[in-house]
């Protein structure tokens, strides 16, 4: 099974990840969220199949989404404008997302992954 790992290179959670997922030989499609930015099309697809509420996606920490002050933008705002919103910017996806296209994981927690992926 190769599921897509959907990832910044530069982030110290999607390296502890890329580790997990090495060391337990999970085959993966290493995809740079920032230069293959998910489409709107592809998160809408990933968000209905995870049942993971949408602003659950959103990288609260990072600097992207506390410039667009989406802190208290994102009730008022649709899902569709939300959606475009993430395929706009992967710096705004939290990260990483490992799916197989049935289950997946969003951020790194070594508990979720073991019972997902192992």
């Amino acid at each position: 099974m190769t599921v897509k790992f959907i990832q910044y290179p530069k982030c110290t959670t999607c390296k502890k990840a890329q580790k997990w997922l090495d060391e337990q030989g999970v085959d993966y499609e290493n995809i740079h969220i920032v230069e293959q930015t998910p489409s709107k099309e592809e998160i809408k697809a990933i968000y209905e199949a995870s049942g993971v509420p949408l602003k659950k996606f959103f990288n609260t920490s990072g600097m992207k989404y506390r410039e667009l002050g989406l802190k208290d933008k994102l009730a008022t705002m649709s899902e569709d404008e939300q959606l475009e919103l993430l395929a706009s910017d992967g710096m705004l996806i939290k990260r990483p997302i490992v799916t197989d296209g049935k289950k997946l994981t969003l951020g790194f927690k070594e508990s979720d992954f073991l019972e997902t992926w192992k």
